[in-house]
């Protein structure tokens, strides 16, 4: 992986700085009759883990979204349960840039974070997938941040509360700033989840991680404002 991750990087640097400068500037189009592909990247939480059903996951109500918009707006979902960031960068950034999608949300982090992943490599892997993406895509990037997973039943009170407290302000931090570095607009999740959270146990799903329908709901709520920002009246 350390060899892929350098060959990445190293088209990144070749492609030089207007890439990811045009990245910050792009936008969905005017016609409301175009064809446009929404390519969603990351874990189980773009798959859908914990909702009712397939229509409730964000990346489904963004398309919905979209589709209220766009009517010929199409969804490729390459999110898989249990991807990390290498697992992104190694098996579906290709397929997503082959697609050449006009819209590519990614949300990957919390399995770096419980599979102890160190945040070096963390942050290598989301520079090398956010930098192909800039320069061999016309696609608006949104990556969200990551939501504080000490505020979940499954680590609150619990012993490893604090470690994954502190890693997600880490990897936080670090996707921040090699998602500006290029030109991703960037949704906040981390702050919603620890103030809605605890005050809203319904936003979790029965197994006290994922987000539940209503979670789900909040989640396209928060990443919808970030598309609409990029859409041309």
């Amino acid at each position: 992986m350390s060899r892929a991750v350098a060959a990445l990087l190293a088209v990144s640097m070749a492609a030089g700085c207007s890439s990811t400068r045009g990245a910050a500037a792009r936008t969905l189009p005017v016609d409301r009759d175009a064809e446009i592909l929404y390519v969603a990247l990351g874990d189980s939480t773009v798959e859908g883990v914990g909702a009712s059903r397939h229509e409730n996951n964000y990346v489904s109500l963004l398309h919905a979204r979209l589709r209220a918009i766009y009517h010929n707006a199409r969804l490729q979902n390459l999110g898989v349960g249990g991807a990390t960031s290498a697992d992104v960068l190694a098996r579906q950034l290709e397929p997503a840039i082959a697609s050449r999608p006009d819209l590519v949300t990614l949300s990957v982090g919390p399995n770096d974070i419980t599979e102890g992943v160190p945040l070096a490599a963390y942050t290598r892997n989301m520079d090398a997938i956010l930098a192909r993406l800039a320069a061999t895509t016309p696609a608006v990037i949104v990556v969200s941040l990551l939501p504080d997973l000490a505020v979940t039943p499954r680590f609150r009170g619990h012993e490893a509360e604090a470690l994954v407290g502190r890693r997600s302000v880490e990897f936080n931090d670090a996707l921040a700033r090699v998602a500006k570095r290029h030109g991703a607009q960037i949704v906040d999740l981390y702050a919603p989840s620890r103030r809605e959270v605890p005050a809203r146990p319904e936003l979790v799903g029965r197994d006290g991680y994922h987000p539940s329908d209503l979670g789900y709901a909040r989640w396209a709520e928060l990443m919808w404002d970030a598309v609409r920002s990029r859409i041309r009246a």
